[in-house]
């Protein structure tokens, strides 16, 4: 592949991982490669080519007779990935509570505060609102002295983004009991709660967004 090829290839994939991670290209949607390359000004063959990476990647299926559509999201391998990140997530946090700062507390509260503007702003962005939700949660496991439970967390959040960036725009109704849930944690590190509490409290915040994702999607699921 010569560079000029490489670079037209590069910019279709940054194209189509920005707009399926984004919620813009839904589930199960077509893509249609010359209209991708004319809107590009490219032609088909570097678009083919972004469709393989993203097809290696899973978020792409491609049938013959229909061409490529956007993955469908793996709910079983979704609820896997948080249920195993609330796991570790909640761990690191517990173990990080002694050694987080006031200033991370002021940190977190701040990031809190900006995601209940995102909230009640004209049009809500799940997308923007998720970004801001991983920097939360992130203020809070990076104090975490393990490392290899740091690392156990970083993997969850890369897994998630590979999934889908936000479910937020699949349940948007959970953002607010989220924000509320994020300072019921705030609050149990504040305090000096039990290392334990703090780590249920995690736990369960994180398993209730893709317990609505789920109910929402199944409703004959039980929990």
């Amino acid at each position: 592949m010569t560079l000029v090829s490489e670079s037209k290839s590069q910019r279709a994939y940054s194209l189509l991982h920005e707009r399926i991670l984004s919620g813009d290209y839904e589930p199960g949607q077509r893509l249609v490669l010359e209209r991708i390359g004319r809107e590009l000004d490219i032609s088909v063959v570097p678009v083919r080519e972004a469709i393989r990476r993203l097809e290696a990647e899973g978020l792409v299926t491609f049938e013959r007779n229909v061409g490529a559509r956007v993955a469908a999201i793996d709910q079983h391998e979704y609820f896997e990935t948080v249920q195993t990140l609330s796991v570790v997530e909640g761990a690191a946090i517990s173990i990080a509570a002694p050694t987080i700062t006031e200033d991370d507390l002021i940190k977190a509260r701040g990031l809190n505060a900006k995601l209940e503007d995102l909230l009640h702003a004209d049009g809500f962005d799940p997308r923007a609102f998720s970004d801001l939700n991983e920097r939360f949660h992130r203020v809070l496991s990076d104090r975490c002295p393990n490392s290899h439970l740091s690392d156990l967390v970083d993997r969850g959040w890369n897994r998630l983004a590979r999934l889908r960036r936000s479910t937020f725009a699949f349940v948007p109704e959970r953002a607010q009991a989220s924000i509320a849930e994020h300072e019921e944690i705030i609050n149990l590190i504040a305090t000096g709660a039990d290392e334990r509490e703090i780590e249920l409290a995690v736990r369960e915040h994180r398993l209730a967004t893709p317990y609505a994702f789920l109910h929402k999607n199944q409703p004959e699921a039980g929990r």
